[in-house]
């Protein structure tokens, strides 16, 4: 059995370099849409005349379709295109983003900005496309990491100029006109997908595994709407939603084992390379999403009311996004310089664990701006590493099948993560709250257990990254004298 070479040559993205910027603006889209609100998700709990900690029930609600819809397009994609599927999912965000400002009602607004989640699906299938058009020139895994590290610094920027520009407009014009700008936003993207980006070669085709979505919908649904129900009564249906979500995995492990063309190789959950990185996805997204209105909403809490918080406006709110987010493109942009000069493996450890210091440290340090956004900025760097890394990873060690499955499922197994954590960050925040009646402020032991978490869980996905294969995720050469007899070695 003869060795393979990690081959660390650079990998310029060449031809594929327009196709790369069309999908960075739409991951600037993409990003508008994830930071544009965040600044103002006060204003619109005021609006929709809610508690504070009612606000992760938006999140919660965008989890749970995201959990839903990412493997089914993520396989889509496989199948019928990536670029067919980048439009639907593109269309159907638009539809619910444009929703938005006309409703004042929670149920209707809960349910456009569950809709309006479909965005989730945009990055796994650009790298997948990506990676499809790229395996070909022997570089696909250097060549995807490269790409993904500028598709996520465009996301950031996107989130920047949003968070930015939301935290502005939030204060100077009325809710409704600022809520209608990212659905036009998400609608000029569409035009740009459907004439700037060319579609994936090769799909596989195929028929969709009708059956294996619909045991997945059901276990999901089960899992996070007993999650749900967890925040309003820890009672027996809500325990019993959960542990039904939980069993119904076995039956749709099952029924994929024997499937011909499975909706998820399941298989790939017990591959040294993808196991770890799917559990890394979905401890991440406790952090990464679960904890995006928890942080909001700690800066807007007035100190001197409640003795805790920071107290900002929505501009200044905006400001903490915005460094946030800046140390993400900075993570995002190194991660491949990283990876090349160490392994992808010690790369993506090393992100794990800036992303447990900078949550950590609030538990020290967090009674002032500055220490709040120095916590951020560290953490930020760890997240944009993670961010472009997962699926680039994920889609060098999946089976060429399954790509877009495998980039697609780190970020459904993320979403599941976020939505358990937005559940159980709900629930601290509420519990211990301010005993004044009118209160809508979280409890400051809520923010603690929201900091502690997610520190503890970057710290559990270092240690899961470690047991994986320490030339993995990199681009192999055949050995010279296996080319020469016209075979390819294996490890």
């Amino acid at each position: 059995m003869i060795a393979r070479r990690t081959v660390r040559a650079r990998a310029p993205l060449g031809a594929l370099a327009g196709v790369v910027g069309f999908l960075a603006f739409v991951e600037f889209t993409s990003g508008v849409l994830q930071g544009y609100y965040t600044p103002m998700l006060t204003d619109i709990a005021r609006h929709l005349r809610i508690h504070d900690a009612d606000v992760n029930w938006l999140e919660g609600s965008q989890l749970m379709l995201s959990a839903l819809i990412v493997p089914i397009f993520a396989k889509l994609g496989d199948m019928v295109g990536h670029k067919r599927m980048l439009l639907v999912s593109t269309a159907l965000t638009a539809i619910a983003s444009l929703a938005l400002p006309f409703t004042d009602s929670f149920a209707v607004f809960l349910i456009a900005w569950a809709l309006q989640g479909f965005y989730v699906v945009w990055l796994p299938l650009e790298i997948a496309l990506i990676w499809s058009r790229s395996r070909s020139t022997g570089a696909g895994a250097a060549v995807t990491a490269k790409a993904a590290g500028l598709l996520v610094a465009a996301l950031e920027a996107g989130a920047i100029s949003g968070a930015l520009v939301g935290g502005a407009l939030v204060d100077a014009l009325p809710l409704w006109l600022v809520l209608l700008i990212p659905g036009i936003a998400v609608a000029v993207c569409f035009v740009v997908i459907l004439f700037g980006v060319t579609e994936s070669p090769d799909p596989n085709g195929g028929r969709f595994d009708t059956t294996g979505a619909v045991l997945l919908t059901f276990a999901l649904l089960a899992f996070t709407g007993g999650l749900s129900l967890l925040r309003l009564d820890a009672g027996l249906t809500a325990w019993a939603l959960v542990l039904v979500g939980l069993a119904l995995i076995w039956p749709f492990a099952l029924w994929e084992l024997r499937h011909p063309d499975p909706l998820i190789d399941v298989r790939m959950f017990a591959d040294a390379s993808l196991w770890p990185v799917f559990l890394t996805a979905g401890l991440f997204g406790v952090s990464v999403l679960g904890a995006q209105a928890p942080l909001s909403t700690f800066a807007r809490t007035d100190p001197s009311v409640h003795g805790y918080g920071l107290g900002t406006a929505g501009f200044a709110t905006s400001l903490i996004i915005g460094f946030y987010l800046i140390a993400m493109i900075v993570g995002a942009l190194l991660y491949p310089l990283a990876a090349r000069r160490v392994t992808p493996r010690a790369t993506l450890i090393g992100a794990t664990l800036l992303v447990a210091a900078g949550y950590l440290l609030f538990l020290p340090f967090h009674a002032s701006y500055g220490q709040v956004v120095t916590n951020m900025a560290i953490a930020g760097i760890g997240s944009g590493a993670l961010v472009a890394a997962l699926p680039a990873a994920a889609a060098a060690a999946a089976p060429l099948a399954q790509t877009g499955v495998a980039t697609g499922l780190t970020n459904a197994v993320k979403t599941v993560g976020g939505a358990i954590a937005s559940c159980i960050f709900g629930i601290a925040l509420l519990n211990g709250a301010a005993e004044v009646a009118d209160s809508t402020a979280g409890s400051f032991a809520g923010y603690v257990t929201v900091w502690i978490v997610c520190g503890g869980t970057a710290v559990l996905a270092a240690g899961a990254l470690t047991l994986v294969p320490r030339t993995a995720f990199t681009d192999r050469a055949p050995d010279p004298a296996a080319t020469a007899t016209g075979t390819t070695s294996s490890l």
